[in-house]
């Protein structure tokens, strides 16, 4: 009996242990979601504004009046990139991810050649387990800046002008809210705009093809870079209500065990009552 006890009292005492970490957890998690959030907020209005423009810039332009604009005559070369974190500890946000991935992938590749370009750690180890082979892959990325979207979106914009491939996809997870991430895929490459965006008339010096040559650019690395910051407010906002999820399991299992504990210890004290009475009982 003494020994079920102290098993029981060290479970406690290890389930208390982790309730603090999962507790700091909690906490850390909710101070960059803070963050995240404001970063996320800030793009999202500039990302609207920089389409806006650029539909307003290409109208009634060619297809052909920038190589980013252009579609290739085939499409059989699909390039997907899949952002991921680098940690896990977020509940089913990564995997949800996959599953999206896996499902746009699985949808293209009856008719096309399916390549794969991993952000974030947790993309290459899924798809290094499935003996998918990765094309390109960046990691530790613990700060979303806007020097890793411009490499990430270089590598992609060379690739598609030297007709390596002949559509790229993103695949992330848009922010909505702590509880709620929504696994997407939207076409990065060939660049397509809406010129209904387009909200006034421009006068553009020296010209609309000209301002092209610098604005496409801009606009493809701010749609990697606001992806990137998209992804990591969802990480956040997903690990935060896992590790409150956690803390409050913790809770519960402590009651349990507690009761289990007082139990025991009932236990243990009566049977020594009856021993002390049968003891008295015989002399």
């Amino acid at each position: 009996m003494g020994a079920n006890l102290r098993d029981i009292k060290k479970r406690i005492v290890g389930v208390q242990k982790t309730q603090k970490i999962t507790r700091a957890m909690k906490m850390v998690s909710a101070a960059k979601l803070a963050r995240a959030t404001r970063a996320i907020k800030s793009a999202r209005p500039y990302a609207e504004k920089i389409q806006q423009v650029l539909g307003a810039v290409s109208s009634g332009l060619d297809a052909d009046s920038h190589p980013l604009f252009a579609p290739h005559e085939n499409t059989s070369k699909v390039e997907f990139v899949v952002l991921s974190s680098d940690r896990g500890l977020c509940g089913a946000f990564n995997a949800n991810i996959m599953k999206r991935a896996l499902e746009l992938m699985e949808k293209r590749r009856g008719d096309a050649e399916i390549s794969l370009v991993a952000v974030g750690r947790k993309t290459i180890e899924f798809f290094a387990r499935r003996n998918v082979e990765i094309g390109k892959s960046w990691k530790g990325i613990s700060q979303v800046n806007a020097d890793i979207a411009r490499e990430i979106a270089g590598y992609l914009m060379d690739r598609y002008r030297n007709e390596e491939v002949d559509e790229v996809v993103l695949v992330y997870s848009e922010f909505q809210s702590a509880l709620t991430q929504s696994p997407t895929g939207k076409q990065l490459l060939p660049v397509v705009t809406d010129e209904s965006e387009a909200d006034g008339e421009y006068e553009i010096e020296p010209g609309p093809k000209e301002l092209l040559q610098t604005l496409v650019p801009q606009a493809v690395e701010f749609a990697v870079f606001r992806a990137l910051l998209e992804n990591q407010a969802g990480e956040h906002g997903a690990r935060m209500t896992a590790m409150e999820n956690a803390t409050n399991n913790t809770s519960e299992l402590i009651e349990t065990l507690t009761l289990d504990f007082n139990k025991a210890r009932q236990a243990a004290i009566t049977a020594e009552l009856v021993e002390i009475v049968s003891g008295a009982d015989a002399l």
